[in-house]
């Protein structure tokens, strides 16, 4: 599986590329499935920018992306703290949703990580455990009664480096373990996303790619778009797999 990760916290000063408004993020959204993302992840935005848990944006957004995606492409939003510091106000957000995504990411290490992911689960909405490398994540996530319940981890490689970046996905799928048996998809960002994807290749694990993780291609040209991006990401994944990185 090759999740697209649309616009992550990116803004308007990196480029006209990345897809803000709803209509936006959906023509970008919909090339990228064309291109062969089979999943998606996004940040809902304001008007203004800013990631947002808001029952109409995050409608709106999801009306327009299923209006132009065939139906069995499931979408998802993150629902990191930064969109509301206070882990209350963003469980009464998620609890006022009038539009369900079909999964949304829940980062770990962050303050009421638990409750966040057990109001989504009572929403029917799948959790994916956002475990970030250069955190206690993985830990909590071992100890969670929940980590049996999420549709799949997310092995985030904090680490920029991409001389580095491997050596610091491969430290955290050992930190993961068994992860409690779910599926793992494991993906980098910035310098290292390109690294990351490769060993996802090699170790036959799911990833991502996006204008989220990186704004270039492997070659270092800057990217067009999300499915110029997923583009290259399926070729290098798959090379990677038959060895050739």
């Amino acid at each position: 599986m090759v999740q697209l990760c649309v616009n992550g916290a990116r803004g308007s000063a990196d480029g006209s590329v990345v897809p803000l408004s709803p209509e936006a993020v959906a023509d970008s959204v919909a090339a990228a499935v064309a291109a062969g993302a089979t999943d998606v992840h996004v940040h809902p935005k304001t008007p203004c920018g800013r990631d947002t848990l808001s029952p109409r944006v995050l409608a709106a957004t999801l009306e327009a992306i299923r209006a132009r995606v065939p139906a069995p492409v499931p979408v998802g939003v993150t629902t990191g703290a930064w969109t509301e510091p206070d882990p209350a106000a963003r469980v009464a957000r998620i609890r006022s949703w009038t539009a369900l995504p079909d999964h949304a990411s829940v980062n770990w290490h962050e303050p009421g990580a638990e409750e966040t992911a057990a109001a989504l689960i009572e929403r029917g909405v799948a959790v994916e455990a956002g475990i970030w490398s250069g955190t206690d994540g993985a830990a909590r996530f071992l100890r969670s009664p929940l980590g049996p319940k999420v549709l799949r981890v997310l092995a985030e490689v904090t680490d920029t480096g991409p001389a580095t970046a491997q050596g610091s996905a491969r430290a955290l799928l050992t930190a993961l373990g068994p992860a409690h048996g779910r599926p793992v998809l494991l993906h980098g960002e910035d310098g290292g996303t390109w690294p990351v994807l490769r060993l996802a290749g090699r170790l036959g694990l799911a990833t991502r790619i996006g204008l989220e993780d990186t704004l270039f291609l492997p070659d270092g040209g800057r990217a067009g778009s999300n499915a110029a991006l997923v583009t290259a990401g399926l070729r290098e994944w798959a090379s990677a797999r038959r060895g050739g990185h």
